[in-house]
C-alpha cells in the first residue's frame, strides 16, 4: 500500500460521510465521490454533508468532493466503496474492467449484489480482477451517528494480506476508533450480511410487542445461524464471538440507529414492505439480503431457520404474527 496519504471513498449516505470523517484524522486528502453535483458542489463550499450526519465539520483543506467517478478512483491508490449493496451494478455495473486495476478496494458495502446474489469482495473479484488479497472488508459493530458524535467505536479490518489490513487500520484509527485486523475476508463479509437479517427479524418482533428477554434468546440463535452458514462457505478456524461477528450483530440488532432494525419493527407493526421502505427513505440492506441469502443456500442447505422466516415475511407475504410465532416455538 503507497504511503502517500490520499483516499479515494465512494458513496454520499450516513456510513461513507462517518467514513471520510474517521480518514480525515490521518490522512493528507480525501477524494470524495457522491452522485449528485449539486450536493458535491455543497460540501466543496460549506464542508458538511447537508443530508447525513449534518454535524460533521470537515477541514477544508483534508477533503476533494466530485461527481466524476472516473477522476475520484483514479485520485488514490486505495478506494473505498460505501455505496449501499442495492446500487453498486448502477454505479459499477457499466465501468471499464481497468478501473480499479492495481487498487486496494476497501469495501464498506455490509450488504450483498441483489442482482448476482454476491457479496462485495466476490463482486469486485469477478468484475474488475481484484485479488482478493487486495480486498478489505470494514466491519462493526460501529454506527455512523456515534462515529459522527465521536463515541468510542471499535472496527474490524479483515484481508487476506494482513499487511494491508493493518495500514488500512492505522488510516482510521483515532482517538474515538479502536481498531483490530483479520485476514477472515469471507466469514466476517458473510456475517456483515447475515447480521442485517437478523436485525430486521429483532425489529419485527419488537414491533409484534415482544420484549428483552425473548429478544436475547432471538440473539443467541441467530449467531449460531450465523457460525453454520460461515462455516459452510467458508470452513477455517474463527471465533464468531468476537466483535466482528457477535459485537456487530448485537449492535444492529438493538441499536436505535439500526435502518434494519427499523425497517423490521415498521413490518411488525403493520406497515407493508414498500410503505417501510418509503417511510424510510434509506436502504435497509437485511431486505435484499434475506432474498439472496435463500438463493445462495439452495447450494449448501444449512438450516438458518431466523433468515428463512424473515424471507418468508418479507417476500411471500407471510403474516409476521403467524411466522414469528411458528418460529419462536422452534427457538431454544
Amino acid at each position: 500500500m503507497s504511503k502517500k496519504k490520499e483516499v479515494s471513498v465512494i458513496g454520499g449516505g450516513s456510513w461513507a460521510t462517518a467514513i471520510v470523517k474517521m480518514l480525515c484524522n490521518n490522512a493528507d486528502l480525501v477524494h470524495w465521490w457522491m452522485r449528485d453535483a449539486d450536493k458535491a458542489n455543497y460540501i466543496n463550499k460549506y464542508y458538511h454533508n447537508p443530508r447525513y450526519l449534518s454535524a460533521v465539520q470537515f477541514e477544508k483543506d483534508k477533503i476533494r468532493v466530485s461527481n466524476d467517478l472516473e477522476d475520484v478512483i483514479s485520485s488514490a491508490e486505495t478506494v473505498v466503496i460505501a455505496t449501499p449493496s442495492a446500487f453498486l451494478m448502477d454505479v459499477f455495473g457499466d465501468r471499464d474492467n481497468n478501473d480499479l486495476k492495481d487498487k486496494i478496494v476497501v469495501s464498506a458495502v455490509k450488504g450483498i449484489v441483489p442482482e448476482v446474489h454476491q457479496i462485495p469482495a466476490r463482486f469486485f473479484h469477478k468484475r474488475f480482477g481484484t485479488p482478493y488479497d487486495r480486498i478489505v472488508m470494514i466491519s462493526g459493530p460501529c454506527h455512523a451517528e456515534e462515529v459522527a458524535l465521536e463515541r468510542l467505536s471499535y472496527l474490524t479490518i479483515a484481508c487476506q494480506d494482513e499487511d494491508i489490513a493493518q495500514d488500512f487500520a492505522d488510516r482510521l484509527e483515532c482517538r474515538y476508533i479502536k481498531t483490530s485486523v483479520s485476514d477472515d475476508l469471507f466469514g466476517t463479509e458473510i456475517s456483515a450480511i447475515l447480521k442485517n437479517i437478523y436485525s430486521v427479524a429483532s425489529g419485527i418482533y419488537n414491533g409484534l410487542g415482544y420484549g428483552d428477554n425473548f429478544q436475547a434468546v432471538l440473539i443467541s440463535n441467530a449467531i449460531q445461524e450465523i457460525e453454520h452458514f460461515v462455516d459452510a462457505l467458508n470452513p477455517i478456524h474463527r471465533d464468531v464471538k468476537s466483535s466482528a461477528y457477535l459485537g456487530d450483530l448485537m449492535v444492529t440488532a438493538y441499536s436505535q440507529f439500526s435502518r434494519n432494525r427499523t425497517f423490521g419493527s415498521m413490518v411488525g407493526k403493520g406497515y407493508s414492505v414498500m410503505s417501510a421502505q418509503m417511510e424510510m427513505n434509506m436502504t435497509a440492506e437485511g431486505y435484499y439480503a434475506a432474498k439472496s441469502i435463500m438463493k445462495i443456500n439452495e447450494k449448501y442447505e444449512v438450516d438458518i431457520p431466523i433468515a428463512t422466516a424473515v424471507y418468508r415475511i418479507l417476500y411471500e407475504k407471510i403474516s409476521p404474527a403467524v411466522e414469528m410465532r411458528i418460529l419462536a416455538d422452534k427457538l431454544t
